[in-house]
Parts: structure tokens; sequence; C-alpha cells
């Protein structure tokens, strides 16, 4: 997997989602109370990210700006 900026953790602006985009190109999702509620691995090109969970779930996104991604009908922003 090619480099890339966005790798590290992306929340909601409720908190309620953390995406925690690993530098090895696997991910780990969770949501509210639930660790590692989503798990798989991801892609990024350009400003384009696609997802595949390990339960075979596809998804994609956008990252609009360098701190803000769109992924899924919700906004996350990059936690520094």
């Amino acid at each position: 997997m090619a480099e890339h900026p966005y790798s590290g953790m992306w929340v909601t602006a409720d908190g309620h989602i953390r995406q925690e985009l690993l530098p090895n190109g696997r991910y780990d999702e969770a949501r509210r109370t639930r660790r590692s509620a989503y798990q798989g691995r991801y892609e990024v090109r350009g400003v384009r990210i696609e997802y595949w969970d390990d339960t075979g779930f596809t998804a994609n996104g956008v990252f609009v700006t360098e701190n803000e991604l769109h992924h899924g009908g919700m906004v996350f922003h990059r936690e520094r």
C-alpha cells in the first residue's frame, strides 16, 4: 500500500464513532461503547478511500480536506 497522509484517528463530531486508519492498511472502528465494532482493510487512492470489512461489507469515502472525511453519510474529523 502506498504511503498516504490520512492514517490516524478519525472521529464524528459527537464522538460516537471512532475510526483508526492504521499505517498497515487495516482499520479499527469503535461505535459508542463497543470497541472494535468493525475491523478490516482499506486502500487510499488520491482522496478516495475504499473499505473491506472482515465480514464482507464494503464501503467508501472521500477526504474533503486533510482533516475531514465523508464516509457512510457521516463526517469525520482527524483527532489531534
